[in-house]
């Protein structure tokens, strides 16, 4: 296709998470969103297992590309979708077999089965998970228990090639999507696993594409069904985590760590090794659009804050920060885990030391400081190195933000809002990101931290 990269006005974005879907368009400029459209993603109980609704989320797709091709109009397509999710196709180009939901738990029979078959961590980097978080387990039960279906099979495809795929007809994987704790994928040197062979299922894999690559224009019977008359290329797209770290990857040197903030906290180690990683830690690699390994740790301190707060009450931003050398001082700690099942220290309870009697701004002051002190153990994990890039809610905690600095020894930098798996999607195209809104970095050194994060740790039994 001719390269019109430098010629684009706005981009459209397709963007499908487990939960929510939506279709936008973005000023290739500003990087602003000016138009979006939404629906909710639906897991459907009928048929052999649970899956996704695929021809609700099609309608939906070209109901709002019909929308947009007027106003505001467009020049090209990215995609971008959450992982853990292969689509097998049959000859025709249609569903050998509906699209798996990866919260379906499995007959032990079957997992036992898969688990003799998974290549180890030190091939892989991906941690065993439950479901079909692991796509190689997918795959398993498909052909294990849906022999015939299976057998149909013409080509395997990750979740946002599927969909470049419907408006292309170019069937393509991409590395973001296939290093997303598959089991199909060795980071380390950047090919396909043993475990393709060991399923057979090598020649069914699709061509792997750069997440870059436009792929082709949209089909011609496509493009008259949405009403637009000249050629749209669409881009191959990327898995969703990778998609909000594609604008660090192209703004930034190595080494440096991201954090990204939501109901989960996952850590990002760019330019970091796999040396000791530890899977029973939540640590695992993940591999970036240029198809470089990221060492990756996480765990859900966005879904413990909110608990946590719910529990404590409200307290003035500036009266949390203005407690934490009390906090520090009267040794009020928090202890993992307030969500059991996840994280750096896996198997612990939550526990509260200290006084009982603290007041909101303390608790939740003592709460900071816990979640910087679980991001610091995460980040160590991973060997991250260099300065800190904090996205999402947690950027607008001062509390954390100096704790994270002060445990650490590294300039914070915060980031408010969280940056959009819109807007990193839209990179593909080869746009510029926009100017990111970032805070001075904080290099903070707060009075009796290092004591009393050895006393968190010995408190854990971890020290």
């Amino acid at each position: 296709m001719t390269d019109h990269r430098q010629s684009y006005r706005r981009i459209v974005v397709l963007d499908i998470g487990k939960t929510n879907a939506k279709v936008v368009v973005l000023d290739a400029h500003s990087g602003a969103e000016i138009a979006a459209v939404r629906t909710t993603n639906t897991v459907l109980k009928t048929g052999p297992y649970p899956h996704y609704d695929i021809e609700r989320l099609w309608d939906f797709v070209i109901g709002a590309l019909k929308g947009f091709a007027t106003t505001p109009g467009f020049d090209a397509i990215s995609i971008t979708t959450h992982g853990a999710s292969a689509v097998l196709l049959a000859a025709d180009g249609g569903l050998a077999l509906p699209v798996l939901d990866y919260e379906h738990v499995y007959p032990d029979a079957v997992q036992q089965a898969y688990e003799r078959l998974r290549p180890p961590f030190s091939e892989t980097f991906s941690p065993k998970l439950s479901g079909g978080l692991n796509v190689g387990a997918q795959i398993h039960c498909q052909k294990s228990q849906f022999p015939d279906d299976f057998a149909r099979v013409r080509a395997i495809l990750t979740y946002p090639q599927y969909w470049a795929f419907r408006l292309t007809g170019v069937a393509a994987n991409e590395v973001t999507s296939l290093g997303c704790h598959t089991d199909l994928w060795n980071p380390t040197a950047g090919a396909y696993s043993s475990l393709v062979d060991t399923l057979g299922i090598r020649p069914l894999m699709a061509s792997i594409r750069s997440a870059f690559d436009a792929l082709g224009p949209i089909l011609p019977r496509i493009a008259t069904e949405i009403g637009i008359d000249t050629p749209v290329p669409v881009y191959c797209g990327i898995h969703d985590s990778n998609a909000s770290l594609l604008p660090h990857l192209v703004e930034n040197e190595v080494p440096f760590a991201v954090v990204s903030t939501g109901t989960w906290v996952i850590s990002f180690a760019v330019g970091g090794d796999l040396e000791h990683l530890d899977p029973t830690r939540d640590a695992l690699a993940n591999v970036d659009a240029y198809g470089r390994a990221v060492p990756s740790s996480r765990f859900m301190g966005g879904r413990e804050f909110e608990i946590l707060a719910g529990e404590i009450g409200q307290a003035d931003p500036n009266a949390i920060g203005a407690s934490l050398e009390t906090v520090i001082g009267k040794g009020i700690m928090l202890l993992p885990n307030v969500v059991e099942g996840s994280g750096p220290f896996p198997g612990k309870k939550i526990r509260w030391i200290g006084d009982v009697s603290a007041s909101p701004a303390e608790r939740l002051a003592a709460a900071s400081l816990y979640l910087a002190l679980m991001t610091e153990a995460c980040l160590g994990l991973i060997g991250a190195k260099g300065p800190i890039f904090v996205e999402g809610p947690f950027a607008l905690n001062r509390a954390y933000l100096a704790a994270l600095s002060s445990l650490t020894g590294s300039d914070v930098v915060a980031l408010p809002g969280l940056t959009g798996t819109s807007q990193g999607a839209a990179l593909l195209t080869g746009i510029r990101p926009a100017a990111a809104t970032a805070s001075q970095p904080i290099r903070a050194e707060l009075l009796g931290l290092q004591d009393y994060r050895e006393a968190w740790h010995t408190a854990l039994g971890d020290g």
